[in-house]
């Protein structure tokens, strides 16, 4: 049974603005393996961050650095779930699809329970 649906959207060269005139915002909102990656790839995991809150039914006491996005071996992406992430998630199983193109980024997550 499908719990919760949300999907956002970023604007990539806006994001990099954001990113270079509000200080210490790439450690806020990103793990140290995460902050490696180029800043279409952060915009798209800022979104999957936004998207699962919204599936989750944006419960408050989420952190950030909870919820960190990782990929498989074969290049699909999945969550990280750690502490408050994964007790709002307790024990569903959650989807997640990103895209980045034309400037845009996005994500779309699914929290389905059995």
């Amino acid at each position: 049974m499908i719990q919760g649906i949300g999907i956002d959207v970023v604007d990539i060269e806006r994001f990099s603005q954001s990113l270079e005139r509000t200080p210490g915002l790439l450690e806020r909102l990103f793990t140290p393996g995460e902050r490696q990656l180029p800043t279409a790839s952060l915009a798209a995991r800022f979104a999957a961050k936004e998207a699962l809150a919204k599936a989750l039914g944006v419960p408050t006491g989420l952190h950030w650095h909870d919820a960190e996005v990782v990929k498989s071996a074969s290049g699909a992406p999945s969550f990280l779930l750690r502490s408050s992430v994964s007790r709002a998630v307790d024990g569903a199983k959650v989807h997640l699809s990103l895209s980045h193109d034309a400037g845009i980024a996005s994500a779309v997550v699914v929290v389905e329970r059995e």
